[in-house]
């Protein structure tokens, strides 16, 4: 049987993943801001990720027997000063995202919640793909640095990015 504790963390879990999609909107809403169609859409996408995730996190906890509850959450940052400044705040956001999954699976690997491991290593595995994806894009970024053809070819390959359930 599942802690209180435990359902206590996936639940907050679950309202930060539908923090992390209210965050992903305002960086997308800076970028549609700038004309930057392409980085918008890369954030659109990424929204709908999370709010995935947290339907993930609401579905296994109800699977569990326990009740998902929904909460309020602060305002997300709005303010940039640049595309590569969002791309930075983002994977901070991302390896925040990476250490509250890793304590929620320390806490049901110390309470041998089973299900609630295998559950989250989905998770663990999606993180390290989030991060090197932020990366990746960080690096790209900083090497256009004022090459604003490689910029704007950026931004129409991120224009192309679609969400797909699941991966």
């Amino acid at each position: 049987m599942i802690s209180e504790k435990l359902v206590n963390g996936l639940v907050k879990q679950m309202n930060y993943e539908f923090y992390s999609a209210h965050a992903y909107l305002g960086m997308a809403a800076y970028c549609s801001a700038e004309s930057l169609d392409g980085f918008a859409n890369f954030f659109l996408v990424q929204a709908e990720e999370e709010r995935f995730h947290a339907m993930k996190f609401y579905n296994f906890i109800n699977d569990m027997g326990e009740r998902a509850t929904l909460e309020g959450f602060p305002t997300p940052n709005n303010d940039f000063e640049s595309v590569l400044d969002v791309f930075e705040k983002g994977l901070l956001h991302e390896k925040e995202v990476t250490r509250r999954i890793y304590d929620l699976a320390d806490m049901a690997l110390d309470e041998r919640e089973h299900a609630t491991m295998t559950f989250l290593n989905w998770f663990i595995e999606e993180q390290v793909e989030e991060e090197a994806s932020f990366d990746t894009l960080i690096q790209k970024l900083k090497r256009i640095d004022k090459d604003s053809n490689a910029f704007f070819m950026l931004d129409s390959e991120l224009g192309k990015r679609t969400f797909v359930a699941g991966e």
